[in-house]
């Protein structure tokens, strides 16, 4: 019996499933023909496949209002977007036509926001929550957004110098504040509390001598963010907890306070076994919330998400060819790539994130273990496990064979373009691969456009003084 590629695949997952099939020996990517695409743009090139977008974020709705029908809960979910996740025109485009609201970050953010108001994008109406350590250029940038007239603007306390800050430079004036509560890491972690927020040993004191009683001020939601995502562990629902129980004694103390936000965290699929109920992980927040409201009396209050990760990462996808294979050692082979890992998917190599890995052809071919090398000089610039398994089992091909082996890393939506600051300099001066914006028409049919093409030597030798 021949221990074909597709053989492996199919025995251990479920295949085809969710985004993924194949089709006259080719993989398919949610019904988009990537060996069309191959042969219209070549490789490399990453893309961005927007109809997963509005997916996603309508997912994560309907998840939330059923739970809160089924829980007769009495608060409103709200959906926001982390600009910080995929800043892309087409992307957040795409996020707005699902009315989504905003979770921002920097100064800029806010500049980002009014180019969207000046086009029409957005309107006033629209939430927007802003994190982040806010610098004096944030604050201004965040009045300046709120005297265009957007009133549901929420500046949310990462420290209570902050607070300080916004009296100095706008005084006189009501502001929608939030409160960060600071969590407590993971044993694993290399500092015990979070740098990001006010400890919550600290937080009622600093609520009752500086916001209760100011005037200038109105308290509207607590926000809490566990970095390692809302999982099913004793770790997160212990840090949940915690935020409920402050959120419960601040509400007594606070008429204005209507929102608990529970910041970003629902991971998404990143190896063909994934397995994650978003329904259960749902019903239990909204349950535990309701019964936590109703035994001390207080109103149930909304519900905030800020997902950035989980609304675009299973968008995004970039395509390799394999340039070369090179057995190094007895058991050791390496696939060697046409361009950087260390500069497209570079979370790979910071954090060690793993992203799910395919061959596009050759399914048909037998299997070995191998490394995906990049083309830099870097001795980091490889790939070789997935996140269920240790190794990487890609299809052996021969040299002689008149076409290459293709590979695709998927759903590498969230971040990796900012990372590895998207058309700027680069490792081994390796360019930035060709982006491709991948959408449907009205009939259903997709439509491919090309957003940028592979970076110039002249683009990067001008960034770096050669062009003057």
């Amino acid at each position: 019996m021949k221990n074909t590629y597709f053989n492996l695949i199919d025995q251990s997952f479920y295949f085809p499933q969710e985004g993924f099939d194949l089709r006259d020996d080719f993989l398919t990517f949610h019904g988009v023909s990537l060996k069309y695409l191959i042969e219209k743009h070549g490789t490399p090139f990453r893309f961005i496949y927007l109809p997963k977008i509005g997916d996603q974020i309508k997912k994560a709705r309907n998840l939330f209002n059923r739970a809160i029908k089924k829980h007769k809960y009495r608060g409103r979910y709200y959906f926001c977007y982390c600009t910080k996740c995929n800043h892309f025109y087409h992307v957040i485009n795409e996020a707005m036509k699902h009315d989504v609201n905003i979770e921002t970050s920097s100064a800029y953010d806010i500049d980002l926001i009014l180019h969207l108001y000046e086009d029409k994008k957005i309107n006033t109406d629209r939430i927007i929550v802003h994190n982040g350590y806010k610098t004096d250029e944030y604050l201004e940038n965040i009045f300046k957004l709120q005297e265009v007239g957007f009133t549901n603007s929420i500046i949310v306390l990462d420290s209570v110098k902050e607070l300080d800050r916004i009296i100095q430079t706008h005084p006189g004036k009501k502001i929608k504040i939030g409160l960060r509560m600071a969590i407590n890491e993971q044993a694993q972690s290399a500092y015990y509390t979070s740098r990001l927020g006010i400890p919550p040993t600290e937080l009622m004191n600093f609520f009752r001598s500086k916001i209760k009683d100011n005037p200038d001020f109105e308290l509207r939601m607590l926000h809490f963010f566990v970095d390692s995502g809302i999982k099913d562990t004793l770790y997160y629902w212990g840090e949940f907890q915690k935020a409920l129980e402050l959120y419960i004694e601040l509400k007594k103390e606070s008429k204005s306070l209507n929102s608990f936000n529970l910041g970003g965290g629902f991971p998404i699929r990143n190896h063909l076994g994934f397995e994650y109920d978003y329904e259960f992980m749902i019903n239990e927040i909204i349950g535990n919330i309701k019964d936590s409201c109703t035994k001390e009396e207080i109103d149930e209050p909304d519900i905030y998400t800020e997902f950035g990760k989980y609304t675009v990462g299973e968008a995004g996808a970039i395509i390799f060819k394999v340039l070369e294979q090179k057995p190094q050692n007895d058991t050791e082979a390496w696939y060697i790539i046409n361009n950087s890992l260390m500069n497209t998917i570079p979370d790979a190599w910071s954090i060690h994130e793993k992203f799910i890995l395919l061959p596009l052809n050759k399914w048909n071919n037998e299997y070995q273990r191998v490394n995906i090398g990049g083309i830099s000089c870097d001795h980091s610039d490889y790939y070789n496990s997935e996140d269920m398994n240790q190794e990487i089992l890609l299809p052996k091909y021969s040299d002689n064979d008149k076409e290459p082996l293709y590979l695709g890393f998927f759903h590498t939506g969230a971040y990796q373009d900012s990372i590895s600051g998207y058309g700027g300099i680069k490792h081994c001066l390796i360019p930035s691969p060709k982006h491709v914006i991948i959408d449907r028409d009205e009939k259903g049919n997709f439509t491919h456009t090309v957003y940028r093409e592979e970076q110039s030597a002249q683009e990067m030798f001008k960034i770096l003084g050669y062009n003057k």
